[in-house]
């Protein structure tokens, strides 16, 4: 495991949350993990109180469970748990993507690119981590661009738990193969020309062959 050394002067409860949030995504604990209060305590040289607090706040973002008397876990969704997300995010994304073409569309454009270009050297260099970074911000960028804040927070509920499902579960297959990154070299295509029927069923099949990657590695671990 890296260093969990602390970097911004946040509070202290804050600044656990985002070091361990990007620690679970990045698949630094693995999914279901147990995750002691007290290592993590002794590794930030923090007091177990900010620590508690933050488990609380990862859990209101479904990142951890928490089990009285048992311990800390990373979540480990179920098979309803992922259809339900599937479901949650093929109906949101579309919309923002509209909503970005019409509010921000050259921002929105430059952002996806961006993750796009940052896609390519994470596939040669086979980097789960950097390509699962790279995909989460081709897709918030769909929501960082649409100008409706509701839309926004709505999918902060899920981001976190869709960026660690990516990096532990598909971004190691996506760095073996070029479907995934061709896949989002047609998205930005089709959302450049304004061409949202092809989009959304571009993304609906996008999400649900991520869905079903998620489905098959859980079942198997």
């Amino acid at each position: 495991m890296r260093s969990l050394r602390l970097d911004t002067p946040k509070s202290l409860s804050q600044r656990v949350v985002l070091r361990l949030r990007q620690a679970i995504i990045d698949g630094e604990f693995a999914l279901g993990a147990a995750i002691s209060e007290e290592m993590v305590a002794s590794s930030f040289g923090v007091s177990r109180t900010p620590v508690r607090e933050a488990m609380g706040q990862l859990q209101a973002q479904g990142l951890v469970v928490i089990r009285p008397q048992v311990g800390s876990f990373v979540f480990t969704p179920s098979a309803e748990d992922i259809n339900a997300l599937c479901t949650f995010r093929i109906a949101l994304e579309p919309k923002a993507a509209e909503l970005a073409f019409r509010h921000d569309r050259s921002n929105a454009v430059a952002t996806m690119s961006e993750a796009i270009a940052a896609m390519e050297p994470a596939v040669a260099a086979k980097d789960n981590i950097a390509y699962g970074r790279a995909d989460a911000a081709f897709h918030e960028g769909l929501f960082a661009h649409c100008g409706n804040r509701y839309l926004i927070e709505s999918y902060q509920l899920v981001s976190g738990r869709v960026a660690a499902l990516r990096t532990n579960l598909t971004s190691p297959i996506d760095v073996r193969t070029r479907s995934s990154f061709e896949e989002h070299r047609k998205l930005l295509d089709l959302f450049a020309r304004g061409e949202f029927a092809a989009f959304e069923a571009l993304m609906s099949t996008h999400i649900s062959n991520s869905g079903a990657v998620y489905a098959k590695a859980l079942k198997v671990h």
